[in-house]
């Protein structure tokens, strides 16, 4: 029987890093034109006026502006204005 344990198991539970999600500019705050508003992982939020949606449903702002959140019919909608 041995008496010593084995080598390389000290790292077995290892949780993957965090993807940084989320909102990234608050309602009032001034974006300037290709500057990220919200990552996310699905449509949480759409895109409204001067907002773009990425490959990743990451939404931009398309042009300088103030931003502003705001919901219709049930969806919440991020706009540049």
């Amino acid at each position: 029987m041995s008496t010593h344990k084995a080598a390389g198991k000290t790292k077995q539970h290892v949780s993957p890093s965090g993807k940084r999600l989320g909102v990234k500019r608050t309602q009032g705050e001034t974006v300037g034109s290709g500057e990220i508003l919200v990552r996310q992982r699905g449509t949480q939020f759409h895109a409204g006026q001067n907002v773009k949606v990425g490959r990743d449903h990451t939404l931009y702002a398309v042009s300088t502006g103030i931003v502003k959140f705001g919901q219709k019919l049930g969806r919440k909608f991020v706009s540049v204005i």
